[in-house]
């Protein structure tokens, strides 16, 4: 089942890295067609829903790769009889904090879908199409705290211990 779900994450890591190239596309389109006098409407739009999009999907293997700042400053000062605890609150709040991000950004894009609400800006783009990379990211990092959490009870590691290079790194 881990293997299953690290996938999950490799696939979300991959649409990520498509939403990048999207934004970097539509980024140099915009100077291209600045230099060109071209007016293509939204373009300043694209760029921004494809950095979120980008943002959003990276967070759940980012967490599993053990790259965001987390808390092991603080945890790794506490004595041993304190660690544990601590652990399992910051990882308690951290699936509190995501699951109530993922239940409000799905419930965002059912409402831009059920309004049919649409951007402001020039392109006038249906809100809950971008707003679906915002909302695949945040069930996926709320599901990697559900990963972690279940990896913790099983007494195994999720993230990068304090003396792993992702560690030193922070």
């Amino acid at each position: 089942m881990s293997r299953l779900v690290y996938a999950f994450y490799q696939g979300l890591l991959a649409l990520s890295c498509l939403s990048m190239l999207a934004a970097f596309g539509s980024v140099a389109l915009g100077v291209v067609a600045r230099q060109a006098q071209w007016d293509i409407p939204g373009l300043d739009a694209y760029a921004g829903y494809a950095i979120v999009c980008a943002l959003f999907l990276a967070l759940p293997a980012t967490l599993a790769s053990g790259d965001h700042i987390r808390v092991t400053l603080v945890l790794d000062r506490l004595p041993p009889s304190l660690r544990g605890a601590m652990e399992w609150f910051c990882l308690g709040a951290g699936l509190l904090v995501t699951g109530l991000m993922a239940w409000f950004s799905a419930r965002l894009a059912w409402q831009s879908y059920v309004y049919h609400d649409v951007s402001p800006a020039a392109d006038v783009t249906p809100l809950w199409m971008p707003q679906m990379g915002l909302v695949l990211g945040s069930i996926g990092f709320a599901m990697a705290f559900v990963h972690a959490i279940v990896l913790r009870w099983q007494g195994g590691d999720f993230m990068a211990k304090s003396g792993d290079e992702a560690a030193r790194a922070e």
